[in-house]
């Protein structure tokens, strides 16, 4: 018995009946939010801080291929979720999924990675607002104290003055805030998340319209510079490289997978939210990477805010000022979806008693799980205030990948354990492209350091202690087995 149930899985229509009982999260939210929340966790970070960072350390000009391969590999993963989001409409994600096929084990460890991915990402991406709200007042003649705007550390300044770091203030600050919108109810946080989509839309559109003007095409010779001689440096294997480091930035449509529940339509509006983020987001971050690097020489651009850098070249103040406001719009976004991808998650695992109650119980008047998030959204706040980006953005890629590679691999198990039931939408040419997907996602897994892979064992050893420690003898689907076990 003990063993059997860390393989048993729940039914399709366990999960899907177990997310449409008495105490469910309101349907309040149609296809264009859906995508919007997509692009919303999407557009951000890798456009306005990794580009630059991932063509002057990996990839050169390359990076546009860099992007190309993660969008190819994005595009299958997608597919797949696409899949599973309108065949399971509950929150949840690839944990709920790996549920259905690997079992109970296997959706702890996944639901724990989640965390690497949702809550690690939304500090890595409030670390990135914190740089371009600095260098926004910057141009007002604001200068926020500097020892409150990195993590704990020494810090070379752009002026070259050397100071000590005690915590970023800026960073800590904007995930409480924004925990206090999410609290107060999903339709008002996806609002404003509508209006900021719209702004950072422009913001991208207008740097690539503007921009293209002042391309200089030497700048992108050579296309993929010679490779130094460390892997993951310039060359092919930095391409490789730079598409595991911007891949992070892709996770939106993992980001609408946990609204299923939420949706009005969702055998519709998922799929329609999914592939329609995705689609736009891939067009947008190789548009925006061939003209940065066009405008800059790709030696230049290890730096926090690479767009505002390229619009300088432009020579147009009143764009650059208007890009700052549109890069924190864009990351403000993406931080919004992360914690509210996370506090679902937690919500749908404590549901299955895996984590205490306390994670799933939703506030009397805005029917969110307000408990658990202000739980993550302290958690979050600390970790931004105190590690450093590169170490915080490594092993968000990490856990995303490894998450994508289960999620592919549950279409594959489900088509054949639960071939009679309905799919709304269906991924073409099962188990090709699943695979492809699963191929993808391990191409780029190797291309991270070993430290990050070191990170990621201790990460899930830690998961594990938990599951073991409490997980297990909480589980809702233990209890069930023990029940059918009596009445035998």
């Amino acid at each position: 018995m003990a063993n059997s149930q860390y393989t048993a899985r729940k039914s399709v229509a366990d999960i899907v009946a177990g997310g449409e009982g008495s105490h469910t999260l309101p349907k309040s939210l149609g296809a264009f939010s859906i995508t919007a929340i997509g692009v919303g966790a999407i557009i951000g970070a890798g456009i306005f801080v990794l580009t630059g960072t991932a063509a002057a350390q990996y990839a050169g000009p390359g990076i546009m291929m860099s992007f190309i391969l993660a969008g190819f590999a994005c595009a299958f993963v997608g597919l797949c979720y696409a899949e599973l989001a309108a065949l399971i409409p509950v929150s949840g994600s690839s944990y709920t999924y790996t549920y259905a096929t690997l079992g109970e084990l296997a959706a702890w460890i996944i639901g724990w990675d989640l965390v690497l991915e949702y809550a690690m990402g939304a500090a890595t991406v409030a670390v990135g607002w914190s740089g371009y709200l600095g260098s926004l007042l910057s141009q007002f003649g604001i200068n926020l104290p500097a020892h409150l705007m990195h993590s704990p550390g020494s810090v070379t300044l752009k002026d070259g003055s050397t100071i000590t770091a005690l915590f970023n203030l800026p960073a800590a600050l904007i995930i409480m805030a924004l925990t206090v919108l999410l609290i107060r109810g999903t339709k008002e946080s996806a609002s404003l998340n509508n209006v900021m989509v719209a702004i950072k839309l422009i913001v991208v559109v207008a740097f690539i319209g503007f921009g293209i003007a002042y391309v200089n095409q030497d700048n992108w010779t050579p296309f993929i510079p010679a490779n130094t001689g460390e892997f993951g440096h310039f060359g092919w294997s930095g391409v490789l490289r730079g598409s595991s480091v911007v891949f992070f930035a892709f996770i939106g449509f993992d980001a609408v997978s946990t609204a299923a529940q939420e949706a009005k339509n969702p055998q519709r509006d998922m799929p329609i939210g999914i592939l329609g983020s995705l689609i736009i987001c891939t067009a947008l971050y190789v548009a925006v990477a061939a003209v940065l690097t066009g405008l800059v020489p790709y030696t230049k651009l290890n730096v926090p805010d690479p767009i505002a850098l390229g619009v300088d070249v432009i020579g147009k103040p009143w764009l650059s000022l208007l890009i700052k406001f549109g890069a924190l719009a864009g990351l403000t976004t993406v931080i919004l979806v992360l914690l509210y991808g996370q506090s679902r998650i937690f919500y749908t695992i404590a549901n299955d008693g895996l984590l205490p109650k306390f994670f799933s119980q939703l506030h009397p008047k805005h029917g969110t799980p307000h408990k658990s998030q202000i739980f993550i959204g302290t958690i979050c706040a600390i970790v931004a205030g105190l590690v450093p980006i590169h170490i915080l953005g490594e092993m968000v890629s990490i856990g995303t990948l490894f998450a994508f590679i289960l999620v592919c691999g549950a279409v594959i198990y489900l088509r054949k354990s639960e071939k009679e039931t309905y799919r709304p939408f269906r991924v073409p040419g099962v188990p090709i492209i699943p695979v492809l997907g699963i191929i993808f996602c391990l191409v780029l897994m190797s291309a991270l350091p070993g430290d990050t892979w070191l990170r990621l064992i201790v990460w899930l050893a830690i998961g594990l202690a938990i599951y073991f420690g409490y997980g297990q003898h909480h589980s809702v689907q233990r209890q069930r087995q023990l029940a059918k076990g009596a009445k035998r």
